[in-house]
């Protein structure tokens, strides 16, 4: 299928169409493009995200679903003008305010490859629920997923369960480009964490100087729900000093402080492939098995 793609930085970042949350992850990016961020404290580093995953995901949630029923194309919810507009929003001085949440489970991997001739895959895998479905195709021994637990039953709902629809769900294996060619692939599981932790990898790696590696074990944040739970709360990683959970608070976010290496935050992988062949450098998430082998 042809990417979603956006301008960013240097290069494209790309990631996979409707009925993905794909769109949410690359407005995330281009919504913090309006900051400086390799400038910015951490503090404001953070929030700027935080508050990206918000608009991101008021648009994910109105309008994402099945593209043949979707009625605002992906398109022009990622033009250039509408995405400068919705960023005019985000203040550092004051948090936007969170919409509700219903909860949302998942059992889902991550893998990323890259070799020697400058190819490279991104693929995430999911049964959405652990076992899935509960039923086996056939004799095949693969285990069915049971996605279909998006489809709403509002029929208001962009998402409404139809004949013949695909449903939302939130798999976005990404990559970054430049000059048409993978520069950073990347992954990781984590239902609505996905799109918020592929744009900490990504522009730690871009804008904060951060290698792969680096980027991947450098304390992270959860904005909303993820593993069940239908907060809307800022979770933080607790090797993050208290001061900043404090900074962020005040801010208006409602702060919880989580384990210090804590699978709450997704199981990143990623590799960076250096200009004109110049090697492979990956980075292997510690919150989870899993790890970077080269041959």
């Amino acid at each position: 299928m042809e990417p979603l793609s956006i301008s960013y930085g240097d290069g494209v970042a790309a990631s996979f169409p409707p009925p993905t949350q794909g769109m949410s992850a690359l407005a995330m990016l281009a919504l913090s493009s309006a900051f400086d961020m390799a400038a910015l404290p951490e503090s404001d580093y953070v929030h700027v995200l935080v508050e990206a995953a918000k608009l991101a995901f008021a648009d994910r949630d109105r309008h994402l679903t099945d593209p043949a029923f979707m009625r605002v194309t992906p398109a022009e919810l990622l033009a250039p003008d509408r995405l400068r507009r919705l960023a005019g929003r985000i203040s550092l001085a004051r948090a936007l305010a969170p919409e509700a949440a219903a909860a949302a489970l998942g059992d889902t991997i991550a893998i990323t490859a890259a070799d020697a001739a400058g190819n490279a895959v991104s693929l995430i895998q999911s049964l959405y629920f652990t076992w899935g479905s509960g039923l086996v195709a056939g004799d095949t021994g693969v285990v069915l997923q049971n996605r279909g637990c998006f489809f709403s039953l509002d029929p208001s709902s962009a998402n409404a369960l139809a004949p013949a629809k695909r449903t939302a769900h939130t798999l976005v294996p990404s990559m970054y480009l430049e000059g048409g060619h993978a520069r950073f692939v990347y992954g990781t599981m984590g239902g609505e964490g996905q799109p918020q932790t592929q744009a900490a990898i990504v522009t730690r790696r871009l804008h904060r100087g951060l290698g792969p590696q680096a980027a991947v074990e450098a304390p992270r944040w959860l904005y909303g729900r993820t593993w069940g739970t239908a907060t809307r709360a800022l979770n933080l990683e607790a090797r993050y000093p208290r001061a900043l959970a404090e900074d962020l608070s005040a801010r208006g976010h409602d702060v919880v402080v989580a384990g210090e290496w804590d699978d709450l935050f997704g199981h990143a992988q990623c590799i960076w492939l250096e200009p004109d062949g110049g090697g492979l450098v990956a980075g292997s998430d510690p919150r989870a098995d899993g790890g970077a082998a080269g041959w």
